[in-house]
């Protein structure tokens, strides 16, 4: 970034954020002068990411999401840095199963289930204590449209975003009025988590969408600075579906 806009004030935390849709979010929060800290699995990965963001408003963590101990580095580092946590982006996620749901190795579902969903609630849990509780904010946790409809051969993945639009609500309730909690439900977005699912075809993949084209993080980027702008402000306990129009075609045939 050559030109840094004027600090809004405002920090957030991103998870998952050394690439794809977690470094388009973190992206969008620092045009519009927010700092950010970003976590992510690899150290190396992460430490690019903060310096192509910018390391004047940017730190990162690097660990894995469901494991308790980073969880609460993050959060310690980022208000050690910063100062308060405005914001939180659950988007640290995993897919490491593709077959029929019959099939699926239950350890393997465990892990999904342990990344995808009981890592938000314990980022959301330790940024409402260190934070939100007592100042407000917000949080966006990154959904799948895999979880509002069935999911063929990603079952496991479906499941655990279908629990997390659930959590979304359950936190919308129970942190409100003080904390904003919504969710965003993108349908495939161009990443290298995603491209198994275009990759080779991705013209014939784009062409099922009416807007024509797949996600790029950007878009979603856009959705979560609107999610945790004032322009929001009366609206909790929602999923945006960022999907291109794919849900239009549910009634065509």
């Amino acid at each position: 970034m050559t030109e840094l806009p004027e600090l809004s004030g405002k920090v957030a935390l991103v998870t998952g954020a050394s690439r794809g849709i977690g470094y388009g979010v973190a992206e969008a929060l620092i045009a519009r002068g927010d700092r950010v800290c970003i976590t992510g699995r690899n150290e190396e990965a992460l430490k690019e990411a903060v310096e192509r963001l910018g390391a004047e408003r940017v730190i990162g963590v690097a660990g894995k999401a469901h494991d308790l101990d980073h969880q609460s580095a993050v959060v310690e580092r980022t208000m050690e840095a910063f100062g308060r946590i405005d914001f939180l982006v659950n988007n640290a996620g995993t897919n490491p199963v593709f077959g029929p749901i019959a099939d699926v190795d239950l350890n393997v579902a465990r892990k999904v289930f342990e990344t995808n969903v009981v890592s938000a609630l314990g980022f959301a849990q330790k940024t409402w204590h260190a934070w939100q509780r007592e100042h407000g904010g917000a949080i966006v946790n990154i959904a799948s449209v895999a979880g509002l409809a069935p999911s063929p051969f990603i079952g496991a993945y479906g499941i655990s975003k279908a629990a997390m639009i659930n959590l979304t609500q359950q936190l919308a309730h129970e942190f409100a009025p003080k904390v904003r909690v919504n969710a965003i439900a993108p349908a495939v977005v161009k990443t290298k988590f995603a491209e198994a699912l275009y990759e080779g075809r991705e013209a014939e993949a784009a062409a099922a969408y009416p807007l024509g084209r797949l996600g790029v993080p950007s878009d979603i980027g856009g959705a979560t600075a609107f999610l945790t702008s004032e322009q929001s402000d009366w609206i909790t306990g929602q999923t945006l579906v960022v999907d291109g129009g794919i849900f239009l075609n549910a009634g065509v045939g």
